[in-house]
């Protein structure tokens, strides 16, 4: 009878272990920029003008639902959109919340947050872009192509990275 105890023990947590769905991702990004925190906060909380900085991003169009702010991004790469709510701009903390309702990022429940900081030197600024997500296919495996993980994780990966860089080329070309 112990034995059969502990096998069905072992068989629970075993069944447990495998149906726990997708993990949570994390993408944390951070660079440096030689302009003062107000001028690149001035820029990031302009959540209608992304095209200006980031180099992904055709247009997008801002639209507001009582007091809910929207905007619709549209990428140059293949014209696909991404639908975004702003959850908060707090001009005290240079902070930006927001998150992805719809579209074409292969990723779901996505929260992230663009905080601006006095930089390391004078007149300088560091700006921290924080993702919080899952996959696209919430239930377990066999996962389709496109819907996992890495995917998820490469496409954040590479919006930040982009969008930084060009951010701080934009900034301080603009002197």
């Amino acid at each position: 009878m112990k034995k059969f105890l502990t096998l069905l023990a072992l068989a629970t947590l075993s069944f447990n272990a495998a149906a726990h769905g997708p993990t949570p991702q994390k993408v944390e990004k951070t660079i440096v920029i030689k302009a003062a925190p107000a001028k690149t906060w001035a820029l990031v909380k302009d959540f209608g003008n992304m095209q200006s900085w980031h180099p992904a991003v055709a247009s997008s169009k801002l639209e507001k639902k009582g007091t809910e702010v929207f905007r619709t991004l549209t990428l140059k790469n293949n014209g696909g959109e991404i639908y975004e709510k702003l959850r908060s701009a707090d001009d005290k903390d240079m902070k930006l919340k927001y998150e992805i309702v719809s579209g074409v990022a292969p990723v779901a429940d996505y929260n992230s947050t663009m905080t601006v900081t006095a930089g390391p030197g004078a007149g300088e600024s560091t700006v921290t872009w924080v993702g919080r997500f899952y996959r696209t296919y919430k239930l377990n495996p066999p996962i389709p192509a496109g819907q996992d993980d890495e995917t998820a994780f490469k496409f954040v990966e590479g919006v930040y990275d982009s969008g930084l860089a060009n951010m701080k080329k934009v900034l301080e070309s603009s002197k």
